[in-house]
């Protein structure tokens, strides 16, 4: 049974890996700043911690063993913090740069550990008028996606020499609904849909047609679980993930409008263009269609769940849980 330590498992995207990766005969070990939930059916034998993972021997006891690492931490303040919080680069980059730096210091016979990290699309900042693959020169226009293209590197550098080897999956827009606490999805998506429950208008800052390549939260934990089969064909390199679509994001809010409105009994609330705010990122008005094709051949990996399905669960999700709430 390989051991898998996941950093950030009690997040959205990591509870979501964390819970696929619970359906194999693998040891699996959750660690991050609050408790993860793992569920308890599949054949894994799973271990729970806690730690500050910015703490380089916190870090070193939680991948103490593991022949896989999974890096999902990421500062949970996203963009608008990497531009003014120190504590932003700390998790970051200082994660990974402590990371390399643990697995430096345990070399030992065997192949070295297998590093998956959760990179972002939008590293080569402003994206062509064509899908992106993967083979793109990067120009990060933000500091998030600076401090993502440089932990990557760093990534890539420890893999040349040899410390491990790291595969770099840079994840499209992730969005659904994980059932698991502190694992809110604070992406465009759930925003709208929170927005349209509350009866509030959908509000774009752009006319609608800029599109994105969304995928459901459980695809992109697939992704990660078929990585873990081709380390050698994946390791160096960084791999795109996407639906391949390019969903326009006004036809988006749209049908979500349409599902609350069915699920409530109430008429759609209005999608609407406003004005950007002044440091909204140039990025955030360029359209990304995403071509997975290179992860495909190597993985075999692809979507499954179609984007109305997805939204229709998304709502279903959200609504329960205000529900719960209330």
């Amino acid at each position: 049974m390989p051991a898998i330590t996941v950093l950030g498992a009690s997040g959205f995207v990591g509870s979501a890996v964390t819970a696929a990766l619970a359906r194999h005969p693998v040891r699996l070990r959750a660690v991050a700043r609050r408790p993860s939930f793992v569920p308890g059916a599949g054949p894994a034998r799973t271990e729970v911690r806690t730690a500050d993972l910015t703490s380089p021997d916190e870090l070193a006891a939680a991948v103490s063993g593991a022949d896989v690492v999974v890096h999902l931490v990421t500062h949970s303040g996203g963009w608008r913090a990497a531009e003014s919080d120190p504590a932003s680069r700390a998790v970051n980059i200082g994660v990974m740069e402590n990371l390399c730096e643990v697995l430096r210091r345990r070399r030992a016979d065997g192949p070295p550990p297998l590093v998956l990290y959760a990179g972002a699309a939008s590293q080569i900042g402003l994206p062509p008028g064509t899908p992106i693959d993967g083979s793109e020169p990067d120009h990060p226009g933000t500091a998030y996606d600076r401090q993502k293209l440089g932990a990557e590197r760093l990534l890539k550098a420890a893999t040349e020499e040899g410390v491990l080897r790291g595969v770099s999956l840079r994840l499209p827009t992730v969005f659904g609904h994980v059932a698991a606490p502190h694992a809110e999805d604070r992406g465009v998506v759930a925003f709208m849909v929170r927005r349209a429950l509350a009866g509030e208008p959908l509000t774009l800052w752009h006319d609608g047609t800029v599109k994105r390549d969304l995928v459901h939260v459980e695809d992109v934990a697939d992704a990660f679980v078929a990585a873990l089969g081709h380390p050698d064909a994946l390791a160096g390199g960084h791999w795109l993930l996407g639906a391949g679509r390019g969903d326009p994001l006004g036809d988006v809010c749209r049908t979500v409008a349409a599902l609350v409105a069915a699920r409530l009994g109430k008429p759609p609330v209005p999608v609407v263009s406003v004005e950007p705010p002044a440091d909204a990122p140039a990025t955030d008005f360029r359209s990304v269609t995403i071509d997975s094709s290179p992860f495909r051949r190597v993985t075999g990996w692809r979507t499954r769940i179609p984007l109305h399905t997805a939204l229709e669960r998304t709502v279903t999700a959200l609504a329960g849980a205000e529900a719960h709430e209330k």
